[in-house]
């Protein structure tokens, strides 16, 4: 990763995956099972760092839980980035290790980040589980394995 055209290729992974992510999150928790809208689901983000009043505060939380989102993008994105030419299993089964760190980016957000920043919250409805970890498997871990794939085979090309 020492190699400067790796920047650019980290911001694409980091940006199309928490893209996918977010457009998943609305088309299923906001039109498919109506639970929600877009707004509020940018909110919720916001609301991990700013509480409850994030939801009252309107596009201005939207905005700051969208950079948040993609803020958080970008650190799972950087470690698959590190830890892909360390580890031989990611180099040599980019479609399983996508599947895998998306079950991994999911343990981490909702037995780690979600329980800090909500005080407690753990996941407990399996069909919402089921939800959750699929989107992340497709939106994030294997974009994000292609992506990581792509850039260093193409560099041991050169």
């Amino acid at each position: 990763m020492n190699d400067r055209s790796a920047f650019p290729t980290i911001i694409l992974a980091a940006f199309l995956s928490g893209l996918l992510d977010l457009v998943a999150a609305i088309i299923v928790y906001s039109m498919l099972l109506n639970k929600t809208n877009a707004l509020m689901i940018m909110q919720s983000v916001a609301s991990g760092v700013f509480g409850k009043s994030a939801y009252s505060g309107g596009i201005k939380m939207a905005v700051i839980g969208l950079l948040l989102h993609f803020v958080i993008s970008l650190i799972f994105t950087l470690l698959y980035f590190f830890v892909y030419p360390r580890i031989s299993f990611l180099r040599q089964e980019r479609v399983l290790s996508g599947f895998i760190y998306g079950i991994f980016i999911w343990l981490v957000m909702n037995f780690i980040v979600l329980p800090i920043a909500f005080s407690g919250l753990f996941p407990s409805h399996l069909p919402s589980i089921l939800i959750g970890i699929i989107i992340i498997i497709v939106a994030v871990g294997m974009p994000v394995s292609i992506i990581t794939h792509y850039y260093y085979t193409r560099k041991l090309l050169r």
